[in-house]
């Protein structure tokens, strides 16, 4: 996925009087990033907050997502940092994370809005402290052309149809409607980890270690052999080497395929792209014969250690958490929430139009159905083991350097020499 930062920071300093008898402010630091206007939404609840709570002032910097990923790290190793911190890399900067949990008006609220969540931002699994929570969900979904369908004259499958028989429609459209392929999928191992658990893996065994199991196997087998027989568009796994990433949706954009496996933070980008080009849809992420199962993933925001001000941080958080402020920024930002309560009631989208407000409900609409090994990966602190090695060796079976056999006994020894690695 890629970010599109503002180029300036965003400041709020409100000119309130801290107290009668003249104390200072409480400054609390936010360190944003945004895929669309994400800071600027903070920025404004933020005045809110400040209304309702005179004496702190919070200061939301907008920087671009290479600052996140590259320099916050250096920043907390160094015991430097802001107060919160909008973050992708979810367990794997946990130790710098601040518990809340003391500071909350009512854990219980929280414990039970982000329950499918929480888990991803805690240092070990027996962990019960609360650290932050899902600003939004990315949910890996598909998108059809919907118009390629309708000139093949062919219906699209039911919500419940399985991956094999949507490879046979994408299939027939695309022999009627002379395009590249049926299907594509984003280069990616967590893209391929939703169909790899519908199809059965459990990606974890008893004792919570990674696997690579049969229903893995036959994920890969299923996928190469798409690519071997054409159904797939070889242009998007064997155009690049190693395990590097590539999306699907500009062949999707560009209709030389029928089908794309991508994701929700597409939405916005079809919408503009796209425009009155042609009909798409999103669907249900297709079933195998253990789930229906795409992957979730998503930024939160988290209190981190160096803060000075932990009782102000908790409180800002627990406002931006609250279902009223939390609606307002998921509405604004065209995201899918990670707030149970917002899941069960939908969340309207003003700003999106027609194919894109419909994908973003439909997208919104499959959390329901996503696995508990899905949750379990994205929230594993080393899954990186376990998907570059799934891009790098799949290709490999793709292009013919290796049997798929091969290939996923590679995976599984690629992955335990990155955790034996990353262990150290």
């Amino acid at each position: 996925m890629k970010y599109h930062p503002s180029i300036r920071p965003v400041m709020l300093t409100m000119a309130l009087a801290a107290s009668a008898s003249g104390a200072a402010a409480a400054d609390v630091r936010v360190m944003c990033y945004q895929d669309s206007v994400e800071c600027e939404v903070t920025a404004e609840l933020a005045k809110r907050f400040e209304a309702q709570n005179p004496g702190t002032r919070i200061i939301v910097d907008n920087v671009p997502f290479k600052t996140i990923l590259e320099q916050l790290p250096v920043q907390l190793a160094a015991g430097q940092g802001p107060d919160i911190a909008r973050v992708t890399d979810l367990n794997g900067l946990s130790k710098y994370y601040l518990d809340i949990s003391g500071y909350l008006k009512d854990r219980a609220y929280w414990d039970t809005q982000f329950a499918s969540t929480s888990q991803w931002l805690r240092p070990t699994p027996g962990d019960k402290g609360i650290y932050g929570f899902m600003s939004q969900l990315t949910l890996t979904a598909p998108f059809v052309n919907k118009t390629l369908f309708e000139q093949a004259n062919v219906p699209l499958p039911g919500p419940k149809a399985t991956w094999d028989e949507w490879a046979e429609a994408t299939r027939k459209v695309a022999k009627a409607t002379q395009v590249k392929a049926g299907m594509a999928w984003d280069r990616s191992g967590h893209r391929f980890a939703g169909p790899a658990v519908s199809y059965g893996a459990k990606l974890f065994d008893a004792k919570g270690e990674p696997v690579i199991d049969d229903g893995y196997r036959v994920a890969v087998e299923k996928f190469v052999g798409w690519h071997k027989d054409g159904t797939m568009l070889r242009d998007v796994w064997a155009g690049t080497g190693g395990s590097t990433y590539a999306d699907s949706i500009g062949e999707f954009i560009n209709a030389n395929v029928v089908m794309v496996l991508s994701g929700s933070w597409q939405v916005s980008r079809l919408q503009r792209e796209v425009g009155n080009n042609f009909d798409w849809v999103a669907v249900p992420n297709p079933c195998g014969p253990a789930a229906c199962s795409g992957m979730p993933g998503g930024a939160a925001w988290v209190a981190l250690k160096t803060t000075k001000s932990p009782k102000e941080t908790a409180a800002f958080l627990d406002f931006m958490a609250s279902e009223a402020a939390y609606a307002e920024f998921t509405s604004r930002t065209n995201n899918i929430p990670a707030h149970a309560g917002l899941v069960a009631k939908g969340v309207q989208y003003p700003g999106a139009k027609g194919q894109a407000q419909a994908a973003l409900t439909a997208i919104g609409g499959t959390v329901a159905s996503l696995a508990p090994a899905a949750y379990q990966l994205q929230g594993y602190k080393y899954n990186r083991a376990v998907m570059l090695p799934t891009v790098t060796r799949v290709t490999q079976a793709i292009v013919g350097e290796m049997s798929t056999a091969d290939a996923v006994a590679r995976i599984r020894t690629d992955m335990q020499d990155a955790l034996k690695q990353a262990q150290k």
